[in-house]
């Protein structure tokens, strides 16, 4: 399996996997696959665990009335596990449609052992996340491109407050660029000031109110972003970057290397990230047990209907902050 660089190619049809925790750069595979599909191509996204595997795969099947050439994406692929569902998808892969390309993604590195086989080998990718001397450079060129200075304290700072991944990074750097002046040098000041003025709140400081078990903080924060039209997998999406780093965190202390250094080596340069991190651990010292409820709630969300969303954040933001009692299996049916 090709990692970090894909090998699909602009206009190629057939089946693909692009797999793995780095959004931006398998966005950017995306747009090579869909850059040279003709303008009319038909593009359709399913989830799965939220659309039935037998109603993708017939809309699949079923010619379209409007294209003959077609682009399928099916998000969230680590979900499809039952027996028959992977059955009738490998069936699928074996046989495509003609003239269409069918994308199966993943933040996940694997799936199922008989779809990924199923899969031409040539077309299955790994995007990682960026080591962190590769989001320094990435970070570093992103602002020499734009004719635009930041020095390390700047970078340090957007490395601390921006999720793990260049879509992310991307985004929140072409927000730098608008809002400050662009003859000065950007500073870690002014990326903490500029980022989060401009956000007000964020699944970050949601983190940092979960951390220290603040929960009518913590509420009041997801009311914020939702009610913003921060989508709830968003929200989640970056507790979970959160709660991996927390894990790095861990693994540091347990190895008595948890130095200045190499705390900065895993994004925790600030004081004030650090005792985030530190009150975390102490309502966490396993960060999988966090994980693993964040997972079983991503598909709940996707599951439930936007009606139990709120229902659904509160819970887990409860069980997040240490206060919550009620299972997610049992959530939905009380």
């Amino acid at each position: 399996m090709t990692a970090g660089k894909t090998a699909a190619r602009s206009g190629e049809t057939g089946v693909f996997c692009f797999l793995g925790p780095e959004l931006g750069e398998k966005l950017d595979a995306l747009g090579v696959l869909r850059s040279g599909l003709p303008p009319h191509t038909e593009e359709t996204s399913f989830y799965a665990g939220e659309t039935s595997l037998q109603e993708i795969v017939s809309v699949l099947r079923n010619g379209s009335l409007f294209s003959d050439e077609r682009l399928f994406i099916i998000k969230s692929a680590e979900l499809i596990k039952k027996k028959d569902d992977v059955e009738l998808l490998v069936s699928c892969i074996r046989q495509p449609p003609k003239n269409t390309a069918i994308v199966l993604v993943s933040e996940e590195i694997r799936l199922d052992k008989r779809i990924e086989d199923a899969v031409p080998k040539e077309h299955k990718t790994i995007f990682w996340e960026l080591f962190e001397n590769k989001k320094t450079e990435w970070l570093a060129s992103f602002f020499r491109r734009e004719g635009r200075r930041i020095d390390d304290s700047g970078i340090e700072t957007i490395l601390e407050m921006v999720e793990n991944n260049t879509d992310a990074l991307r985004r929140e750097c072409r927000r730098l660029i608008l809002f400050l002046d662009k003859d000065k040098t950007i500073t870690g000041a002014d990326v903490e000031r500029c980022l989060s003025h401009v956000r007000e709140e964020s699944a970050f400081t949601l983190f940092a109110a979960i951390a220290r078990g603040n929960l009518q903080s913590s509420l009041e924060i997801v009311r914020s972003l939702t009610g913003a039209r921060e989508s709830v997998q968003a929200i989640t999406g970056t507790l979970a970057w959160c709660f991996r780093k927390l894990r790095d965190y861990l693994a540091l202390r347990a190895s008595g290397a948890a130095n200045d250094f190499e705390l900065k080596k895993i994004g925790l340069g600030s004081s004030k990230t650090r005792a985030d991190y530190q009150e975390a651990a102490k309502r966490w010292p396993r960060a999988e047990g966090a994980l693993a409820l964040l997972g079983e709630y991503e598909y709940l969300f996707r599951s439930s209907g936007s009606a139990w969303e709120e229902i659904l954040m509160d819970r887990l933001v409860m069980k997040l902050s240490g206060t919550g009692n009620i299972s997610a299996a049992n959530t939905i049916q009380q």
